[in-house]
């Protein structure tokens, strides 16, 4: 079977009602409408068969059987295993082409969550719980492949089934035929009465399954603190009380289908226990022959799968309806950050960056920058300094687009960001985030994630730059070495270089570096300020800065206070005329000898 490519979501706005969610789904089968076509087609044919059956059983029963003419019974039984044969055939055919079709919707969707996450700005996933995601993509994409499939395929199997029976009852004997289709209504009421009330049980399991998931993966990547923090127990305890909720949940579910589908089960039986006796009667009255009456129990007992399955099938109905919603809320959340209609691709760029009467705030309303106006000249170094909470993180944010201002306009090289591409903008901006993200992949994978076209001499090169390129070959496989989960296996330091050395293979104009030598050591940070001095030159290098080093270096340095600049000029030009900044470096240098000190100390104890 061919790979499926991811196809675009059918539909986008439709309402969130049970019907519309299910249609919108179903659309996701209509790149694979050969197979879809080929199921329905079987299904017709099996249908025929399970209509001929019945009356080829008949015949064998008045013909051969009473007639004793065992000629006719030898060949017409091996007819009968022929057909069944047939339909065998049928069936499995009907089986893989189902599962070729729903499979590939499954393909497709979950294709399309993935490009939708990668889509979607911070502000969503700051937002929303990775384990949410997680249920989403995995459990409730499965239950849409099973209602593409297998449930789908089945309504309507017992839908034509049903008809096709009635229709042949109804010739044989019309009053027979219409004693045993009264229960039908019936069952179709109980079918409806229990999936209208398993689908919000249904919905609020998954929701619950999916606490559960994000808490599972909180306590997986937080394993290390719980267990600093001793509290092992009180995260079992935690989990076991979100389980208990769930397991509550999914216990009421069972009993609701425990007493429905064996209700339904029941009153198709009945309809059968009624044929054999008031058909039995028709036959010694001799107004019924008994291949007709053994013809009338084999349709009934063919319809006693589809209504069983049919059990099944409305629950499933119940949660694919459910599983539909939670997914297509991710497929409709619209970006916070959206390209214009008409933006066009940002050409290479000098870097020079206006901020021009910028406002900023997150979706909770809070308002984090107040009316900020600076300009950065192409290749100037600039640092952002000021305590925690200063609006620092959110400039550096909004220059690549992760975030859109509220007010005001950013400009690049006189381009507003907001009209061009985001592809184009984002290749031309470097970033070392203050949390290093590292995949779990080869380090030489790790550092050419921007650039993976890069040859192994340019990976090479800038892992030197970022000071790097020792560890790395201290390594057992050297740059082929595997990078455990978060790059957990790898310290601090040797994490923050390695993106270092990823932002700058990328060779970018604007160079962004938020706290980038916050988890090195004194001596590597003296070595990657070096490189970084060098490879700053002819680019524009915006740092969020903690550290006296990084702050002598830069040519600008913004006093960032409650969102606004309370400052700006050179270091020598702040200390003469900023209290504020002139605090705050006494403050930092105190720290900074301190920790000398205390180096120093440990340095000569352990020399003796």
């Amino acid at each position: 079977m061919n790979s499926p490519k991811a196809s675009k979501d059918p539909d986008v706005g439709a309402k969130t009602n049970t019907v519309q969610i299910l249609w919108r789904c179903i659309r996701y089968l209509r790149p694979y409408w050969q197979y879809t076509a080929g199921a329905y087609a079987t299904l017709v044919l099996i249908t025929v068969l399970a209509l001929v059956i019945p009356q080829f059983i008949r015949w064998i029963v008045d013909q051969g059987i009473r007639q004793q003419n065992m000629a006719l019974l030898n060949w017409a039984v091996t007819a009968l295993l022929v057909l069944s044969l047939l339909r065998g055939v049928l069936v499995y055919l009907q089986g893989r082409w189902t599962e070729i079709a729903s499979q590939s919707v499954a393909y497709d969707i979950r294709s399309a969550l993935h490009q939708k996450l990668m889509y979607l700005s911070f502000a969503y996933h700051n937002e929303t719980e990775s384990g949410q995601l997680l249920s989403r993509a995995i459990q409730d994409v499965e239950r849409i492949r099973f209602l593409t499939g297998r449930a789908t395929l089945g309504l309507v199997n017992g839908a034509v089934l049903l008809i096709g029976t009635f229709i042949a009852l109804s010739a044989m004997n019309m009053r027979l035929a219409l004693l045993a289709m009264c229960v039908m209504p019936l069952l179709a009421y109980q079918a409806f009465r229990f999936g209208r009330n398993f689908r919000p049980l249904s919905l609020q399991i998954q929701q619950q399954l999916a606490i559960l998931t994000t808490w599972l993966e909180q306590n997986l990547r937080g394993a290390r603190v719980v267990k600093a923090f001793a509290q092992e127990d009180a995260e079992i305890a935690r989990f076991d009380e979100k389980n208990a909720r769930w397991f509550a949940l999914s216990a009421q579910g069972a009993r609701l289908q425990a007493f429905n589908v064996p209700l339904m089960d029941l009153i198709a039986n009945v309809a059968t226990v009624v044929i054999i006796w008031y058909g039995g009667m028709l036959v010694i009255n001799q107004q019924l022959t008994l291949g007709e009456l053994v013809a009338f129990t084999t349709y009934l007992a063919q319809l006693g799968g589809p209504v069983r399955r049919l059990g099944m099938i409305i629950p499933a109905l119940a949660q694919a309806g459910a599983s539909g919603e939670r997914i297509l809320e991710v497929l409709d959340t619209p970006s916070s950050v959206q390209e214009a209609p008409d933006a066009r691709p940002l050409p290479r760029i000098n870097g020079h960056v206006v901020f021009d009467d910028v406002s900023f705030g997150y979706q909770d309303g809070h308002q984090v920058l107040h009316d900020l106006s600076f300009e950065i000249q192409p290749g100037q170094v600039v640092a952002l300094l000021g305590a925690t909470g200063s609006g620092k993180s959110s400039i550096i944010n909004l220059i690549p687009r992760f975030y859109d201002p509220t007010s005001g306009r950013i400009t690049i090289d006189g381009c507003d960001t907001q009209k061009v591409t985001l592809r184009s903008l984002r290749s031309q901006v470097g970033i070392v985030l203050q949390e290093t993200v590292l995949f779990a992949a080869t380090i030489r994978e790790n550092i050419a994630f921007g650039r993976p076209d890069a040859s192994a001499e340019q990976v090479i090169e800038a892992a030197k730059a970022a000071q790097a390129h020792d560890f790395i070959m201290a390594m057992p496989e050297g740059y082929d070495s595997y990078v455990g989960e978060r790059g957990l296996t790898l310290s601090g330091g040797q994490r923050q270089r390695m993106a270092i050395a990823r932002a700058l293979l990328t060779d970018p104009r604007i160079l962004i570096l938020d706290d980038a030598t916050a988890s090195v050591d004194t001596a590597t940070e003296g070595l990657i300020q070096k490189a970084l001095a060098r490879l700053m030159e002819g680019r524009t290098s915006i740092i969020i800065a903690q550290r006296l080093s990084t702050i002598r270096m830069a040519d600008l340095i913004l006093v960032m206070e409650k969102g606004r600049i309370v400052a700006s000029g050179s270091h020598e030009e702040l200390l003469s005329r900023s209290s504020l900044y002139a605090r705050i470096y006494r403050q930092q240098s105190a720290e900074n000898a301190e920790a000398l000190d205390s180096f120093s100390l440990r340095t000569a104890q352990s020399a003796d």
